[in-house]
């Protein structure tokens, strides 16, 4: 089922995000973590995409067992980097071939070595280019990635956010938001987005923080802040792994009843390929009484 749809029936969505395992062990650990998240009957999973397209074949066996084995919704994700226009539209058959429905269309990150991002000489420069292609094959839905603090590139919030109106143009049906840790951050986003004209459904994208320095890594590279209050706390028991994880789930289950409490159209999961915390805290929210997700677009 495509995502619009599924938004379609005036309700919060669930998903979670995942990466290829790197080997058999991780394979066979990312399957259990799978497992035990389809008992809570997520809307859609996603499945990541290497820097340098280093996962292509990876991110669609993936895809294809938890959309046809598994029996979750799955949404792909696909980058500009290393990849040709013509690599780019055999990966998009590729895609239709398995019964893909849904693509995170994105430029993605430079890969391992590279500091700044450079388009493949007969490839696209940028996401709105592969939005537009993906578009243009009529098959897919597909979301865009947006930055509710700004992308690390952009010059300026204005700036960042007049590029992301170009990619909701090319027709894509939601965007998914990089990881934050204030909700303001958030609905200031949606509010300034609203005021250029962007209608599409902004699905807030939370990363319960279960390791410190894995965080501070994260945040360093997407542009993402944590409060002083946050990360005092999290420095207090950084060795603790047990509590630093007691204190993400807290925190992430807290940032999430305020966003559906004022009407975010649902909540996507960066599970890093863990199912504890992320199981605690939707099984909290979905016991939340909320408005209707179309609420935040009457409200602002």
């Amino acid at each position: 089922m495509k995502i619009a749809q599924m938004f379609a029936a005036n309700r919060p969505l669930f998903s979670f995000e995942f990466f290829p395992p790197k080997d058999e062990v991780a394979a066979a650990a990312l399957m259990t973590t799978v497992d035990h998240l389809k008992t809570l009957k997520p809307d859609f999973v996603s499945v990541t995409y290497g820097a340098g397209g280093s996962t292509r074949g990876k991110t669609l066996e993936l895809v294809a067992r938890i959309k046809h084995d598994i029996g979750i919704e799955a949404m792909a994700h696909l980058t500009c980097v290393g990849h040709s226009k013509t690599e780019i539209r055999a990966i998009l058959t590729e895609l239709a071939d398995h019964g893909i429905e849904n693509i995170l269309a994105l430029r993605g990150d430079p890969p391992k070595g590279q500091s700044e991002f450079k388009p493949h000489p007969n490839g696209f420069h940028y996401a709105n280019e592969l939005a537009a292609e993906i578009a243009r094959t009529g098959k897919f839905c597909f979301g865009v990635a947006g930055y509710p603090e700004k992308h690390p590139e952009a010059r300026t919030l204005d700036e960042d956010l007049q590029h992301l109106k170009h990619k909701v143009d090319t027709g894509a049906a939601f965007i998914t938001t990089q990881l934050f840790f204030h909700n303001a951050h958030y609905f200031d986003f949606v509010a300034r987005a609203l005021a250029l004209g962007i209608r599409v459904p902004i699905i807030p994208g939370l990363m319960p923080v279960t390791n410190y320095s894995q965080v501070q890594r994260f945040t360093a590279q997407c542009g993402a802040s944590l409060s002083a209050e946050f990360t005092k706390e999290l420095e207090s028991v950084q060795t603790d792994a047990e509590a630093v994880t007691r204190l993400g789930v807290r925190h992430a289950a807290q940032q999430g009843e305020e966003l559906l409490r004022k009407g975010a159209p649902g909540i996507h999961f960066y599970t890093l390929n863990k199912s504890r915390a992320t199981q605690e805290i939707l099984e909290h929210l979905r016991n939340l009484r909320r408005p209707s997700p179309k609420g935040l677009l009457h409200d602002i």
